[in-house]
């Protein structure tokens, strides 16, 4: 029995079959866990859910931006566009199940009390409790029965600090952001949205969100995200796993042993 955290598989589904191949991946007593954007931009979107979906209690995510997007242009408030290659999904006679699937699943996951999971990362004012307290927030929303007017109000950069009284559409707005488009800030408390760079190559006035001291995490503290393709898994920081190691864009697909704490990885496949 074996829990696996994978990185962003955006409908790679190939790629997907190969790494949990290379473990052999049991669904009858192995778990996996995703770090969201389970689809958009790879070509195998409708495959990559129909299987996903079809392991049951013995598959969890987080939502990633691109899942929230789907999201959005399955509700008419954003277009598809070419490569997001989501046609093919949205045409399936089993989408509204899949968009429903995907609305019960949180911004942020609990693998025990000392790991987080989200696509981002953790804002760095946040402890653990606070970060699933406002992904209930979100969830809350997502699962109600106008959460499409409420999804219509998530684009956007500002507000980008954290502040315990926003509300409405702009707390709404920068719980989502901080969960699922965060990389870098310009101090504590600012987030930045422009750069995807290694941190090697980006700006000096700005920082990765784990460079930054978190007071309200202990050390034994574990964070798992995905996301940022361009670290190739490199954080240097032993409580903060990377796990988008951009396979969509030619690289590798990486996975996170809970038990044993290693990596496995393949690279991309045609």
């Amino acid at each position: 029995m074996a829990d696996y955290v994978v990185g962003d598989i955006q409908g790679c589904f190939d790629g997907l079959k190969t790494l949990l191949h290379s473990v052999s991946f049991d669904p009858n007593k192995d778990k996996l866990i995703a770090v969201g954007d389970l689809i958009g931009r790879g070509p195998q979107a409708l495959e990559t859910l129909e299987y996903l979906y079809s392991l049951g209690q013995q598959f969890d995510t987080v939502l990633g931006n691109h899942d929230l997007h789907l999201l959005a242009i399955y509700s008419g408030i954003r277009k598809a566009k070419a490569n997001d290659k989501l046609d093919i999904l949205l045409a399936d006679k089993h989408i509204a199940v899949y968009i429903d699937w995907l609305r019960s699943k949180p911004l942020a996951l609990a693998i025990d009390e000392h790991t987080l999971i989200s696509h981002a990362g953790l804002y760095p004012q946040w402890s653990l409790q606070q970060a699933l307290d406002l992904s209930s927030e979100c969830s809350t929303l997502l699962q109600s029965q106008n959460w499409q007017s409420h999804l219509s109000h998530m684009y956007g950069d500002k507000p980008d600090k954290w502040h315990k009284d926003l509300s409405g559409h702009a707390r709404w707005r920068f719980i989502i952001n901080a969960f699922t488009r965060m990389r870098y800030m310009y101090d504590a408390k600012k987030l930045e949205f422009e750069c995807k760079d290694a941190p090697t190559r980006a700006p000096k006035n700005l920082l990765p969100w784990f460079a930054i001291p978190n007071k309200n995490i202990s050390e034994n503290t574990r964070l798992i995200f995905g996301h940022w393709a361009t670290l190739a898994g490199q954080t240097n920081n032993q409580q903060v796993i990377a796990l988008d190691t951009g396979y969509i864009w030619g690289q590798q697909m990486t996975m996170w042993q809970l038990q044993n704490g290693k990596k496995y990885a393949v690279s991309f496949q045609e």
